[in-house]
C-alpha cells in the first residue's frame, strides 16, 4: 500500500509540476483550475499520510523562475504562498477569538515598492518568492502609484499589479486578429509588467492595490494591520478593498464578498483573512511554505449534475477547431449555464466524453462555465474527420504534448473571417449586428459560406434565436441591417469585395474612371485599369487577377443576385474638382462633423485622402498650421502646402 502511496505521489508531482510551469512560465492551461486544487489537496493529504514529501513537490515549492531577461533581485524576505481553504467553518476556527481582516484576493502579479526619501526607488515583481525581476521603469507608468510620498523613511510594501476586466476587453476590442487576443486579465497583466518597454505597460492601464506593509520604521500602528492600511491610504496608495471582522460575524463577511464578486471589475480567486494584531501574527511564525499569520479562501464551487447534449466544434481563422460542451441547462452563481470550453482533443480525451454522459460543471472563480467530471465517461463522442465550416478533411495536431483538431483547407471559409469582416464593416455593406465573434459563430453552425449566404440568413431564423446572445429583437434588428445594406453602391461592393490594396478611396477612383459600369471594371486590362489615377501596376494587377479568377467570378455573381446597385448622384459625376489631387488631414476639424466627413467630401469631388505625408501628397489640411506634429514637420521638409479648412474650401 506505502508504495503505492509512493507511485501516485510520484504521478501527482508530474502531472502537478507540469501544470504549473505551463501556467506561471508559458501563460497556457493544460487543466482546469478545478482539477489542480482535487489533485494538490490529493497530494497533501498523501503527504500528511506518508510523512514522505518528493523533491519538487509542489507543496514545497512557491514557485516558478522567470524566463525574462529582465535584471533580477534577491528580496530581503522570502514572499511566502498561503494556506488555503474551501471550508467557510475552517476561516471561523482560524479567526478563533481574534479580530481579522477579511480582503479579496486579487489574481494578478504580485509586486514589491521600495521608497526612499519619498520617492519610487524600485519595484520587482515576486518571481519565485526568493528572487524576483526589477520591474522599476514599468511600475512608474502604473495608473494609480504614487511615484512621491509624504514618508520621507524607507517604505516596503507588497500589492497586486492587476488589469480590470473592463480595460481587458477594449484592448482585446483593439486586437482584430480574434486567435491573437489575450485568455484573461492575469496572462495580459503578466506580460504587461514584465515588458522591456515600458511604453507598452503604460497603454495597458496596469492597477496596483496594496495587501501588505513589510517595513515602515518610526510609524506607531497601534499594533493593527487595519492603521497600517489607512496609513498606505494617506500616503496616496489604493489599498486592496477589506472588512474587519471575527468568527462570529465570517459567514456575514464572506457573503458580501461572494455577493459583489459577480460583478466586480478586478479579477480576484478568492478571499484573504488576516490577524489584525501584528504581534500575535507575527509570534505564529511560518512553516516551510506558508506564514501562519493568514489563510487564502478559495471559493467553494457551486456544482451541477448536467447531461451532456452535443459537442459543437468551432472552427476558427487559424484552421484551429475548438470543442464547446452543450448540456442541459443548470443554475450556477444565480445565471443559467448550457455550454462551457473543453479547449482541445486532449482534454475531450481526458475527459471521456460522450453524448448522454452525466457531468458535473461549475464556474471557475464563479464567473466561467467549466466541466468539472464526467461521471459517466463513456468515451463515445468522435473527433470529427470533416470541418463543420467547409467540408473538408481535419487532422489532429500534437505540440506540448497538447493534442488540438485543425482544419487542412487553406480556402476553409472560416479562416476567410478577416473577409466577411470586412465585407459587413461601415465603409463596405454596412451591416450593423454582425461583429467579427457573431461571424465566427454563424459560419461554425456552416450558415456563411460566401458573401450571398449572409442575405439568406432567414433561412436559419430558428438556429439564430436559440443561439446564445441572440433572441428575436437581435435578429430582428440584424434582418433589418440586412436588408437596408442590399441597396448599397458600386463603389462600396468594389471595396467589399477585399480586393489587395483596393480601399474605399481607390474603389471610388476606379468607379468614376469606369463611369459607374461594372461590367466594364471586371473585364479591364491591367494596363487600363493602371490609368486610373492613384492605381498603377500593381494595384491594377490585383484588381484584374481579382476579377479574372474563376471562383471569384462564381461567388460576385450569386451575391449580384442579392443587391440593388444604386446610381451615383449626377453631381458627383460632374462636379470633380479635385481630381488628381491627395490631401492628408490631421488635427481637429470644424466645418465638418469629423475628419471622416472632411474625408468624403474630398473623395465625392474626385481628391484622394491618405494617412500619411509623402512626396505626392499635395496638401496637408491641419487648422494649426504652426503646431509641431510629426505630419507638420513631415511637410514643412517636403515643402507641401499645410492649409486650414478655410483655405482648402476656397480651393
Amino acid at each position: 500500500m506505502e508504495n503505492q502511496n509512493i507511485d501516485r505521489m510520484k504521478e501527482l508531482v508530474r502531472v502537478l509540476t507540469e501544470a504549473g510551469r505551463s501556467y506561471y512560465q508559458e501563460d497556457r492551461e493544460i487543466m482546469s483550475n478545478y482539477e489542480y486544487d482535487r489533485m494538490y489537496d490529493e497530494l497533501s493529504a498523501l503527504e500528511k499520510e506518508t510523512g514522505i514529501v518528493l523533491a519538487g513537490s509542489p507543496t514545497m515549492q512557491v514557485g516558478y523562475e522567470s524566463l525574462e531577461e529582465l535584471p533580477k533581485e534577491r528580496h530581503d524576505s522570502p514572499m511566502l504562498s498561503l494556506d488555503k481553504t474551501k471550508e467557510l467553518q475552517e476561516l471561523k476556527n482560524f479567526a478563533g477569538s481574534h479580530k481579522t481582516l477579511v480582503s479579496w484576493k486579487l489574481d494578478g502579479l504580485t509586486v514589491v515598492l521600495t521608497y526612499r526619501n519619498g520617492a519610487l526607488e524600485k519595484a520587482v515583481t515576486r518571481g519565485n518568492g526568493e528572487i524576483g525581476e526589477v520591474i522599476t521603469n514599468n511600475a512608474r507608468v502604473f495608473q494609480n502609484i504614487p511615484l512621491n510620498i509624504v514618508y520621507q523613511g524607507e517604505l516596503i510594501l507588497r500589492g497586486e499589479a492587476v488589469i480590470t476586466y473592463s480595460d481587458f476587453e477594449k484592448i482585446n476590442e483593439e486586437i482584430s486578429d480574434v486567435d491573437a487576443r489575450y485568455k484573461n486579465p492575469r496572462n495580459l497583466c503578466s506580460g504587461s509588467v514584465r515588458q522591456l518597454n515600458n511604453r507598452i505597460t503604460a497603454q495597458r492601464r496596469v492597477r496596483f492595490y496594496a495587501f501588505s506593509l513589510v517595513k515602515a520604521d518610526g510609524i506607531d500602528f497601534g499594533n493593527s494591520r487595519n492603521n497600517q492600511f489607512e496609513w498606505l491610504k494617506s500616503q496616496g496608495f489604493e489599498v486592496v478593498e477589506h472588512r474587519i471582522t471575527d468568527a462570529e460575524g465570517m459567514e456575514e463577511t464572506v457573503h458580501y464578498f461572494a455577493e459583489k464578486i459577480q460583478h466586480f471589475d478586478i479579477p480576484s480567486d478568492g478571499l484573504v483573512l488576516l490577524y489584525d494584531n501584528i504581534s500575535y501574527g507575527q509570534s505564529l511564525g511560518r512553516t516551510a511554505k506558508f506564514p501562519r499569520d493568514s489563510i487564502a479562501f478559495k471559493w467553494k464551487d457551486e456544482i451541477a449534475e448536467t447531461r451532456l447534449l452535443e459537442v459543437e466544434w468551432s472552427p476558427s481563422r487559424t484552421g484551429l477547431i475548438n470543442p464547446v460542451a452543450v448540456f442541459e441547462p443548470v443554475e450556477l452563481e444565480g445565471t443559467t449555464v448550457s455550454r462551457a470550453s473543453v479547449h482541445n482533443v486532449s482534454i475531450v480525451k481526458s475527459l471521456a466524453l460522450g453524448i448522454g454522459d452525466i457531468l458535473t460543471v461549475y464556474k471557475a472563480n464563479m464567473i466561467i462555465p467549466q466541466i468539472a467530471e464526467n461521471l459517466t465517461r463513456s468515451g463515445n463522442l468522435a473527433i470529427p474527420d470533416i470541418c463543420p465550416a467547409c467540408g473538408k478533411a481535419t487532422r489532429i495536431q500534437k505540440m506540448n504534448d497538447v493534442e488540438t483538431l485543425m482544419c487542412t483547407n487553406p480556402s476553409c471559409s472560416a479562416k476567410k473571417i478577416k473577409s466577411f469582416t470586412l465585407f459587413v464593416s461601415r465603409d463596405a455593406l454596412n451591416i450593423d449586428g454582425l461583429s467579427e465573434a457573431t461571424l465566427e459563430k454563424f459560419i461554425a453552425h456552416g450558415f456563411i459560406h460566401t458573401y450571398a449566404d449572409i442575405f439568406q440568413l432567414e433561412r436559419y431564423r430558428e438556429e439564430i434565436i436559440s443561439l446564445d446572445g441572440f433572441g428575436e429583437k437581435s435578429y430582428q434588428n440584424l434582418m433589418e441591417s440586412i436588408h437596408a445594406a442590399a441597396h448599397t453602391t458600386l463603389s462600396r461592393l468594389i471595396y467589399s469585395l477585399g480586393i489587395p490594396g483596393i480601399g474605399a478611396a481607390n474603389a471610388k477612383m476606379i468607379c468614376r474612371s469606369f463611369q459607374y459600369d461594372l461590367e466594364r471594371i471586371r473585364n479591364a486590362a491591367p494596363e487600363a485599369l493602371a490609368e486610373v489615377d492613384g492605381i498603377g501596376e500593381v494595384l491594377a494587377g490585383a484588381v484584374a487577377e481579382y476579377f479574372h479568377n474563376e471562383e471569384n467570378d462564381e461567388a460576385l455573381e450569386l451575391l449580384l443576385k442579392e443587391l440593388v446597385l444604386e446610381q451615383p448622384q449626377e453631381e458627383n459625376l460632374t462636379e470633380q474638382t479635385l481630381t488628381g489631387k491627395t490631401f492628408v488631414i490631421t488635427g481637429t476639424v470644424e466645418r465638418f462633423a469629423n475628419r471622416n466627413e472632411l474625408k468624403a467630401y474630398i473623395e465625392s469631388k474626385g481628391g484622394k485622402v491618405t494617412g500619411s505625408v509623402t512626396k505626392k501628397t499635395d496638401y496637408l489640411i491641419n487648422n494649426d498650421s504652426a503646431s509641431g506634429s510629426s505630419k507638420n514637420k513631415k511637410a514643412k521638409e517636403l515643402s507641401i502646402p499645410i492649409i486650414s479648412e478655410e483655405e482648402f474650401l476656397k480651393l
